[in-house]
């Protein structure tokens, strides 16, 4: 054996390094961030390190795999969360407003041998989860106001998608762990415009309503102040005539040389000093 190493040492060395070359090639290191799939001549054989819902990353299955050099591959899936971007989608409101509005979906392939028989790589499955999430969010947003996007019915609203993702997301071995909305503006010029006057439109009649209503609960208040002191005027002339006849005179008195902000006014009265208007300065109230 020795003697035939020495006659032929290139062929030899030759032999010794695709033998060293053939070994490291069948030898693979699977990361824990990431799942394998091992394809023997085109066909999935098996998979390595797959996720496993509540395994926390770096669980048994990571490492070093073998492969059969020449015959199977390692197909590489990444085991974390992954983001598909939305291109900016324009979406009618059903109070007719337009708006532009740019989203993202989180998703986890949770099923390798799916995600990769039906989309064959990762970048193909974000390309056909990008027109879906569109779509779904063209249908929940249209079925909404403008408003609800500002205020706690939004969350309702995203989780709706969700749902509606994640059934067409499951053909692609696919999870969708969340939706957001990143922006959802007016369009700039005209019906930006137009939308702030239907806004300013909207405030002006609400506050005319406002005004008509407390306008009239003051005046309801003032009807029964005025039926509360005529019951008072009427029980204390029972009680007392003279004292609500002097009463009354003051009254006079008042709205005839008192303004309305409290001061004397420049007042001129011709009046004959036995005139019934003077009778409480000229007779101190007697008759």
């Amino acid at each position: 054996m020795i003697d035939t190493f020495l006659r032929r040492p290139i062929l030899w060395g030759f032999v010794l390094l695709l033998a060293v070359v053939t070994l490291l090639s069948s030898v693979t290191l699977v990361r824990e961030t990431e799942q394998g799939i091992v394809v023997r001549f085109g066909k999935p054989d098996r998979i390595l390190n797959r996720y496993r819902p509540q395994a926390p990353i770096g669980s048994p299955g990571a490492g070093l795999a073998f492969t059969i050099p020449f015959a199977e591959t390692l197909v590489r899936i990444d085991k974390r969360v992954r983001d598909v971007d939305m291109e900016r989608q324009q979406v009618l409101s059903t109070d007719q407003l337009r708006l532009e509005v740019d989203a993202f979906a989180r998703y986890r392939i949770v099923d390798p041998l799916r995600m990769y028989v039906t989309a064959r790589s990762e970048d193909r499955v974000s390309d056909a989860l990008r027109p879906i999430l569109g779509s779904e969010l063209r249908n929940e947003l249209g079925k909404r106001p403008f408003a609800d996007l500002l205020s706690p019915e939004r969350q309702g609203a995203m989780e709706n998608i969700r749902r509606g993702l994640d059934r067409v997301a499951s053909q692609y071995g696919v999870q969708i762990i969340d939706v957001r909305i990143k922006r959802a503006d007016l369009p700039t010029g005209t019906p930006l415009d137009s939308a702030y006057d239907r806004m300013r439109t909207a405030r002006e009649q609400e506050a005319r309503s406002i005004r008509a209503e407390g306008g009239k609960q003051a005046q309801i208040i003032r009807a029964e102040a005025d039926a509360e002191a005529a019951r008072t005027y009427a029980a204390s002339f029972g009680k007392d005539p003279a004292f609500y006849d002097f009463y009354r005179s003051m009254q006079a008195y008042q709205r005839t040389f008192v303004g309305d902000d409290g001061k004397a006014k420049p007042t001129t009265v011709i009046l004959s000093p036995q005139n019934e208007f003077l009778r409480q300065f000229t007779q101190g109230g007697g008759r």
